[in-house]
């Protein structure tokens, strides 16, 4: 007998595995290729955050369809933009660093002698609010 799982629903589930692998991943790699994954991830295009905000954004419009036809609370709407629009501010902020993760991910050779070691700074936490 089949699985009657939905296949989207299935994608889901493997989407959330793979996600945990990637963070195993993630937590054991040097910093080179740590800072690779995290170009990857955090690509506004073409990454996960990119796309989970996409893919938050679409569930917003159908939550919205379902909140004017009745069948959701417009509370639910709402979150789901939220959520969507807290993504996309996180991406443009990330995105002003990802000439930093790039030069992580792909330092300079010994042929640019003029390029200077990195120096170790102490940590300025901002909270935007």
């Amino acid at each position: 007998m089949p699985d009657p799982t939905p296949y989207a629903v299935t994608l889901a589930e493997d989407i959330a595995h793979g996600l945990d692998q990637l963070t195993e991943h993630l937590a054991q790699a040097p910093p080179r290729q740590a800072a690779k994954i995290l170009g990857k991830v955090l690509d506004a295009d073409e990454g996960v955050l990119g796309r989970m905000t996409g893919l938050m954004a679409t569930g917003s419009q159908i939550a919205q369809h379902r909140a004017q036809a009745g069948s959701l609370p417009p509370e639910v709407f709402l979150a789901l933009g939220r959520a969507a629009n807290e993504l996309n501010d996180i991406a443009l902020d990330l995105d002003e660093h990802a000439y930093d993760i790039h030069r992580l991910a792909n330092p300079p050779t010994a042929a640019h002698p003029a390029v200077a070691k990195p120096v170790a700074s102490d940590m300025v936490i901002r909270r935007h609010r």
